[in-house]
């Protein structure tokens, strides 16, 4: 542009950009053809200060604003205006940059961000509704049912008491499943802290926990020695021992079982890994296993609620890994994990 705000120069881009020719572009005021015309006043006053000042509060700088397609459309962009003196002819160069798909995904950005607090607010809410009012109608349902085991029972046949022994199995099941709903969804919620944390130290009393629990089971665990992580070390601490335990209880009809810890580096960069010999899985269901409530297993065979590796997956992802599984049928399994 000239002094007067008059377009002298007008490229390739500006054609495409804004849909005026350079034939019908130069002579004409920049302020007639991509200024929308709520802002032309504003754009005319910067080359007159800077002719009268020496200065301008639009110069020299990088700022977002709205430019005008030939069509109406307004356009988002990113634009610095540089004063050049041509001899003793001063001159304006714009460079326009359109920001037309960095603006969208920010909204988008931005709808994510608020979508996910939403679901945290409900999240919330839910817990909150699953912690006390769930719990009342459990507990007296429970309550009553020993109740009567232990009032009633010169009155109740062996066939009435194995009933209410299912009545209160149902009630505590899903008294843990409450418990394990609830953790799934603090996991979700938890600030990270990251830090170097050493996994191994954490396997080795995982391993040292579980044997105590059952020390009657022969169970052989190689824990590789200095495996450190970078990440939160409490979720880790939860995702660790929910697959070792997982590792433990589907070994526990092996006569003497094995399992072990450890970390590969490969083309993807580093995982971790823990491995058994268990019940292991069929590989066509592989992708149901990280699936809240999703079970491969009879809960005759192998207790438990099917939160536990929902958990290590949302723990993983917090952390920006994935999580795989491999395995067959009666022949163990692995997983593995990045961060």
């Amino acid at each position: 542009m000239d002094s007067l705000g008059r377009i002298t120069g007008w490229n390739a881009q500006a054609v495409t950009s804004f849909g005026w020719s350079r034939a019908e572009a130069i002579g004409r005021p920049l302020a007639e053809t991509i200024i929308p015309p709520r802002h032309r006043e504003a754009h005319l006053r910067g080359p007159a200060r800077f002719l009268h000042a020496g200065e301008g509060p639009a110069l020299n700088k990088r700022m977002e604003l709205t430019a005008l397609h030939r069509d109406g459309r307004e356009i988002p962009v990113e634009i610095v205006i540089f004063p050049l003196r041509l001899g003793d002819t001063p001159t304006f160069n714009a460079f326009l940059h359109d920001i037309t798909e960095r603006k969208s995904a920010e909204a988008q950005l931005l709808r994510t961000k608020e979508q996910a607090e939403s679901s945290n607010r409900e999240l919330e809410a839910f817990s909150y509704s699953v912690s006390h009012d769930l719990r009342a109608p459990l507990r007296t349902i429970d309550g009553f049912s020993q109740a009567l085991m232990e009032d009633c029972a010169d009155e109740l046949s062996e066939r009435g008491r194995q009933h209410l022994e299912r009545v209160r199995s149902a009630t505590q099941r899903m008294g843990q499943l409450i418990d394990d709903l609830l953790s799934l969804s603090h996991i979700a919620r938890v600030e990270m802290r990251r830090t170097a944390f050493n996994l191994s130290d954490l396997a080795r009393r995982v391993a040292d926990e579980l044997q105590k629990g059952q020390p009657e089971r022969r169970v052989e665990v190689a824990i590789a020695e200095g495996v450190v992580a970078d990440g939160d070390g409490r979720l880790l601490k939860v995702a660790l021992e929910n697959l070792l335990r997982n590792a433990w209880k589907f070994t526990s009809k092996r006569p003497v079982a094995h399992i072990e810890f450890g970390a590969t580096q490969g083309n993807g960069g580093r995982s971790f890994f823990v491995r058994d010999d268990g019940a292991g899985f069929d590989m066509e269901y592989a992708g149901k296993l990280f699936g809240a409530f999703q079970r491969l297993h009879s809960a005759k065979d192998f207790e438990g609620t099917g939160i536990g590796l929902a958990t290590v997956a949302r723990i993983v992802q917090r952390h920006g890994g994935r999580v795989w599984a491999e395995g067959a049928v009666d022949q163990g399994a692995t997983f593995h994990f990045t961060l």
